[in-house]
């Protein structure tokens, strides 16, 4: 994989039309990725949108030339692991070497509608587990059938095959869904965290790979970070709160069913809240130094997600300002 800066496209936030345009013009400034959100809901009923990624994947493909993720698609509640490989299959048959499939354990906020029991994280795990094991099996371009704890499968099969399946990606940042990402999986996508939380999630990954008999440095690791950038800090802190007041929930979102309840509990978010989850400034100099600090934590890809409204003077900004500065 080439190092790169990638551009988050954020479906709870954006018409996908415009997010289409801003893709285009990022890959013009030197971004070299896109990572699209899979969501049913908003975090907040404010942020507006919330459109099907895997219809508009199409779109970004011919409309842009940069390789693209989903990031994330939990596997087993909304699509079957059947449909998704399938989907996947079909975009990576399009666009030979662009796409890789980017999977979670999921969230009550998207995940619920199909009205079963939310589980546990532990049975989160498990089933994004054997989700896995059954998207691989029909990676393979062979019939298969699956019989397990939580999934069937009765003689499927794959006829629109690409030459090579598209590598998997999961997003971690807990020590057992690492170690089990770098056996069972291509790479690792994590989010922003205290640098000894991500070395021991790089750590993790690994062993996971070696204990595979695979090669942890060939192995991509790709990174999301929200930031929060305007021509002031003061205007910047506002659109952080404003535009993205999860960002400042400091605990365990996963279990909630409703935009309107984190509206109630946006209420009560503060600029203060946001530190260390949404980055903060209007000095470009700024996210030179932040990106470069993960850079060197051995980061291959990082993509940004500025939260504001303001998407091309920040693609503009970080294409001029940020990006030629950076040194992987």
């Amino acid at each position: 994989m080439k190092k790169h800066i990638g551009y988050a496209a954020m479906f709870e936030q954006f018409h996908p039309t415009d997010l289409l345009g801003w893709c285009e013009l990022a890959e013009k400034r030197g971004f070299g990725g896109i990572m699209a959100s899979d969501h049913f809901n908003p975090w907040t009923p404010q942020q507006g949108q919330s459109a099907f990624v895997w219809s508009w994947l199409g779109a970004l493909g011919v409309r842009t030339s940069v390789p693209f993720c989903t990031g994330v698609t939990p596997p087993g509640w909304r699509y079957h692991p059947a449909i998704l490989a399938q989907a996947a299959c079909t975009i990576e048959a399009m666009f030979p070497g662009r796409f890789w499939l980017g999977l979670g354990a999921g969230e009550a906020l998207n995940e619920h509608i199909v009205g079963g029991y939310w589980p546990e994280a532990a049975e989160r795990v498990e089933r994004l587990l054997e989700s896995i094991e059954m998207i691989r099996k029909l990676f393979t371009g062979q019939t298969v059938k699956h019989r397990g704890k939580y999934y069937n499968l009765e003689s499927a099969r794959i006829y629109t095959m690409p030459e090579k399946p598209p590598p998997i990606f999961v997003a971690t940042s807990g020590p057992y869904m690492s170690l089990q990402t770098g056996k069972l999986c291509d790479g690792l996508i994590t989010v922003g965290a205290a640098d000894e939380k991500i070395k021991g999630v790089m750590e993790r990954f690994e062993k996971g790979a070696r204990d595979a008999g695979k090669d942890p440095s060939t192995m991509p690791r790709l990174l999301q970070l929200h930031l929060s950038w305007d021509s002031s800090d003061e205007l910047a802190a506002e659109n952080a709160v404003r535009e993205w007041p999860n960002g400042g929930m400091n605990f365990a979102k996963a279990d909630i069913r409703d935009p309107e309840v984190f509206a109630s509990i946006a209420k009560m978010v503060r600029p203060d809240h946001m530190k260390g989850r949404v980055h903060i400034s209007s000095d470009p100099g700024f996210f030179v130094g932040l990106l470069q600090h993960f850079i060197d934590l051995g980061f291959d890809g990082i993509y940004v997600h500025n939260v504001g409204k303001n998407q091309v003077e920040f693609i503009e900004m970080f294409g001029v300002e940020v990006i030629p500065s950076l040194k992987w």
